[in-house]
């Protein structure tokens, strides 16, 4: 069983990911970080969340940052997006995060803050727990 699901669109996304997992080896929640394209594998990520036993999602991606909102629309449980500052100093990843269709919430951290997800995450485990 694992807390955390961390997903990049990119193996270039590891940076970021790092950040994450940075903060979480400091705490007492599990977590996996795996490398699933919403674009190039869509198959794979269903396949993915719907076997998941994580409780929060933490989804990194650029340029379009279609990963995010996929995943919230396959899962019920939590998802944070990280956009990723890989083209136009990041907006464009961080504006397709926050502007999710009704019905499919994400919630945002700044720009490559991946530190601040890996935060979020642990504040909503702390309220399940």
């Amino acid at each position: 069983m694992v807390d955390i699901s961390i997903l990049m669109g990119s193996e270039s996304d590891h940076a970021i990911a790092n950040r994450v997992t940075k903060v979480l080896d400091d705490t007492k929640y599990s977590y996996e970080v795996n490398v699933i394209s919403a674009h190039r594998d869509p198959e794979k990520l269903e396949e993915h969340i719907a076997a998941s036993d994580a409780k929060v999602f933490i989804a990194i991606a650029g340029l379009s940052a279609a990963l995010p909102g996929v995943i919230a629309s396959k899962t019920m449980k939590p998802v944070i997006g990280v956009p990723v500052s890989a083209k136009l100093g990041g907006l464009d990843a961080l504006l397709s995060v926050v502007q999710m269709p009704p019905g499919v919430p994400v919630a945002s951290v700044g720009i490559d803050n991946g530190a601040n997800a890996a935060k979020l995450a642990i504040r909503i485990l702390d309220l399940i727990e």
